[in-house]
């Protein structure tokens, strides 16, 4: 059932492929390897250490605020230094809570304080699409198979 899914489930399926960058990149360089990679965030990590998250709303807004131009910045100073993480133990259910309540579309997966993905709001979307279409072939092929009834004789 799709309430039980877990995060871990959906970083199985999604990969280990992870990609972070430094708060002292320029934040240009760290635009240009998002769109590269056609990926929309990157992880920032420092000393082996989750430090932020820098999202394609992030790099909008310092393009917005430099005039249409993306700045000489750094991450650092554009990052969102205090993103929301979850576990590989939470409930997607939960995980769609907290994207939809705090307007996130990306959330890097801890393990204590081990980095081991970022699972998107596309991410989720999929799996729970995948889960409940597994979940009407399933019931199709129990209702398909259902038991002829046995008519009582007198």
């Amino acid at each position: 059932m799709v309430t039980a899914m877990k995060v871990s489930e959906i970083l199985q399926v999604k990969g280990d492929i992870l990609y972070t960058v430094s708060p002292d990149t320029q934040l240009a360089d760290a635009a240009a390897t998002m769109a590269d990679r056609d990926i929309g965030s990157l992880v920032v990590m420092e000393y082996g250490d989750l430090v932020g998250m820098l999202t394609f709303r992030e790099v909008i807004q310092a393009v917005n605020a430099h005039g249409g131009t993306i700045g000489a910045g750094t991450v650092r100073k554009h990052m969102d230094d205090s993103p929301i993480t979850v576990t590989p133990d939470t409930e997607v259910n939960e995980v769609r809570r907290i994207m939809l309540e705090k307007h996130a579309r990306y959330l890097p997966v801890m393990n204590a304080r081990t980095l081991l993905g970022v699972i998107s709001f596309y991410d989720v979307a999929k799996a729970v699409l995948e889960a409940q279409s597994f979940e009407n072939r399933m019931l199709k092929a129990y209702i398909r198979d259902w038991p002829a009834e046995q008519v009582a004789e007198d």
